[in-house]
């Protein structure tokens, strides 16, 4: 690679997906490794293969389809983890094995290590690794609030054990830009070997400046952005992808640094992971939100009829955002359907174009103009067909002498039943309703409805967020009918709860601080 050449690793499939309630199917992490590979992404970190058999399932799978990008998966420091992370990423035609410990005083408590202790473990995991690969990234996790001189002796330790890219992460998102690009710089001018090794940044987005302490880091010499789509992630996210490429591609006339990402890409698989994922982008959101290329005031509008570069700094089709087209209807044919979903970033099979037909034709017989936005509701709103539970019908009683009722069968794990429950409000009964058909005990986090268009036959997108003994889902849903949105949202978290029930392995941490033994 050149020296102003930056590497973008994407972290989507492991820390993205730990945001409480983002869990992804199989097919799902399938489908978004593949459009990253398409859109040019360097490392695919497709998860934490030790987590569970499912999540060993998929890195291995990813690792077998990717064409372009490496595969990345994630260990803790210790041989089995390293072990497995190497069996499912082993079939990549370019692996990778990221093995990280934490290394501030905080971090050190936790598996009750010396600092010489630990440096011990470093090096012989990180040897460890490298005996299996030669592609070894290695994390001094929580390296921002490390004390320098142990920081400077650990991340010599891995580079001489053979890993050929540090990362340095921010894990709690404390650090300011100045404080992460003197940190690089720092550790490249102090530490043998940092000329011969890649350094890398993980920020994350607490204070609000992840993507800024990212392109610090790059001015200070970092060569990896470590990012997530949508900035999704932990807390309060990662670095988001979108805006650190978009950063570079825009200022490269102050950040002279380039990246392998075809941006035209970015729309639609922002959109894919957020349907996938259950977590909408906010409207506001940089690069990617609603409002991103939205001009309301008079100033504003006069200018951009003008000239768009007036309040533009980046043209909407460089990111992958169509022009404003005339909306379809009923009488809209499979052609024209087809023609608008490549132009919204969708590019579909004949098999899922049959099925988003009759979708279309169904929504557009209950509204008298489909826009963009409502195509790219109903793509979030498919339901796989092999979910165990399945809403076969529903009608409800509402109005303002109660109390409401719901009526609703399901099909579940293949056979039907019905019941008819009262509930305060009609989506209260339908929920209710849901409860009596299917065992459960989960708790409701969360119940969002957004309007998708304007008008009183607008779509309505509803999102759902369900707790269960610690794990969390989302499901999310869009229908013109707003219960109906309601409980298929609800049936979809439901069925990713059902589908991570006793997945992960005993004594496995998703926050990635507890340790076993390093044998």
């Amino acid at each position: 690679m050149t020296k102003n050449q930056v590497l973008i690793f994407d972290t989507t499939l492991r820390d993205g997906e730990q945001s409480p309630g983002a869990t992804m199917t199989h097919e799902e992490k399938l489908e978004i490794a593949g459009l990253l590979d398409e859109m040019g992404v360097d490392i695919i970190e497709a998860g934490f293969p030790i987590a569970s058999e499912g999540d060993f399932a998929a890195v291995s799978e990813i690792a077998r389809q990717a064409q372009s990008a490496q595969i990345c998966g994630l260990a803790r420091a210790n041989y089995k983890d390293i072990d497995r992370c190497w069996e499912a990423v082993k079939h990549a035609r370019n692996p990778r094995i990221h093995t990280f410990i934490g290394t501030s005083e905080l971090h050190r408590a936790i598996p009750n290590l010396t600092m010489d202790e630990m440096a011990e473990r470093i090096h012989d995991t990180v040897t460890h690794a490298r005996n299996l690969c030669e592609n070894v990234q290695w994390s001094p996790m929580d390296a921002t609030r490390t004390e320098e001189d142990y920081l400077c002796r650990v991340v010599e330790i891995a580079i001489k054990a053979g890993a050929t890219t540090i990362n340095i992460p921010d894990t709690v998102g404390y650090t300011a830009p100045a404080e992460s690009a003197t940190l690089i710089r720092m550790l490249i001018n102090k530490v043998p070997g940092a000329d011969e090794i890649i350094f890398a940044t993980h920020c994350h987005n607490d204070l609000g400046m992840a993507t800024a302490n990212s392109l610090a880091a790059v001015e200070g010499g970092a060569r990896q952005i470590e990012c997530t789509i949508n900035g999704l992630g932990e807390r309060a996210g990662n670095t988001a992808l979108e805006e650190v490429v978009m950063a570079l591609k825009v200022r490269h006339d102050i950040m002279p640094y380039a990246t392998g990402i075809d941006t035209t890409k970015i729309m639609n698989i922002s959109r894919r992971v957020a349907a996938v994922s259950g977590f909408n982008v906010q409207f506001n959101k940089a690069i990617v939100g609603k409002n991103a290329f939205a001009h309301e005031s008079g100033i504003h509008q006069d200018g951009m009829l003008k000239n768009a570069e007036t309040f533009e700094i980046m043209r909407p089709a460089d990111v992958g955002l169509a022009g404003t087209s005339l909306p379809l209807g009923k009488h809209s044919g499979r052609a024209a359907l087809r023609a608008k979903m490549s132009e919204l970033g969708f590019d579909l099979s004949d098999n899922q174009l049959k099925d988003v037909f009759v979708r279309f034709k169904d929504l557009a017989d209950r509204k008298k103009e489909v826009f963009d936005d409502d195509l790219i509701a109903l793509m979030g709103a498919s339901e796989p067909a092999d979910e165990a539970i399945k809403l076969k019908s529903m009608r409800v009683v509402c109005g303002t002498e109660g109390p409401q009722e719901a009526s609703m069968t399901l099909e579940v794990n293949g056979t039907e039943h019905t019941t008819t429950e009262t509930g305060d409000g009609p989506v209260d009964a339908a929920f209710n309703a849901v409860k009596a058909l299917v065992n459960h005990e989960a708790r409701l986090q969360l119940y969002q409805v957004s309007a998708v268009t304007e008008g009183t036959d607008a779509q309505a997108t509803v999102s759902v967020r369900l707790e269960e003994d610690g794990k969390i889902s989302t499901g999310q849903s869009a229908d013109t009918d707003t219960v109906v949105a309601s409980v298929r949202a609800y049936i979809g978290a439901l069925n990713r709860l059902i589908a991570r029930r006793d997945t992960a392995e005993p004594g496995y941490d998703t926050k990635g601080v507890s340790y076993k033994d390093v044998s």
